[in-house]
């Protein structure tokens, strides 16, 4: 498996740091919960200080969703949903280990974190604007065509793992109870986004190789090393 961006988004996004980690071996009996409560903790913090539209990882989204002729506040990118809802709730319901895990690192780093089950991508994975060729599977079963030009996630299938960037994710490589290996992505765009991104993706392997006990493989990629490979 290989995943790259485009060039035309690189062109038109040229601050972009996107992050991977590919780990095998994942299970859902893992226990998450210090790493969780840890970084919840360490969103509370940034929360107390300033709302999480005001922070400048979640800014930087919404002026690309804005570029991408979004309303930000319409569609948000996954992390200020997080937050938003993590504001108003006190907290976030336990779905599955990675998930709980990833979705807490989002929070503490304001940074949006998708997470596949890398079986369920078929060959390659690319980010680029969608043809509306491509299937999308809703959570809830129903399929979907992204808008031709939307900024998708998309296999070699014609199946869009995620739409309209990193608003919303797929059903089809949602993590479930049966999930062994996962792709995780987290991309930013913000001033400072290389060093943080880089700091994201190698907390996150820690993390995952303590809790899970495997070695996952890990990159950062730019416009000149645009590819991932597996």
């Amino acid at each position: 498996m290989r995943l790259r961006h485009s060039d035309e988004l690189w062109q038109d996004f040229p601050e972009l740091v996107p992050g991977v980690l590919h780990a095998e071996g994942i299970t859902p009996t893992a226990d998450v919960t210090d790493q969780v409560r840890a970084y919840q903790a360490r969103a509370a913090e940034r929360l107390a200080e300033r709302t999480e539209a005001e922070l400048p990882e979640v800014r930087a989204w919404r002026r690309a969703f804005a570029r991408m002729g979004l309303k930000p506040t319409q569609y948000r990118c996954a992390s200020e949903s997080l937050l938003r809802r993590f504001r108003k709730e006190g907290g976030l319901p336990s779905i599955h280990p990675l998930i709980d895990l990833c979705n807490a690192a989002s929070l503490a780093s304001a940074i949006p974190i998708a997470v596949f089950d890398a079986d369920a991508i078929t060959g390659d994975l690319r980010v680029c604007r969608a043809t509306g060729d491509e299937t999308y599977l809703t959570f809830a079963g129903a399929t979907e065509r992204p808008e031709p030009g939307e900024v998708i996630f998309v296999d070699d299938a014609g199946h869009a793992h995620a739409r309209r960037w990193t608003n919303r994710q797929s059903g089809r490589s949602a993590v479930r109870a049966s999930t062994r290996t996962a792709l995780i992505v987290t991309e930013g765009q913000h001033p400072d986004a290389r060093t943080d991104v880089r700091d994201l993706v190698a907390v996150l392997a820690e993390d995952v190789a303590a809790v899970w006990t495997t070695d996952p493989v890990t990159g950062l990629l730019d416009r000149a090393a645009p590819v991932f490979a597996i």
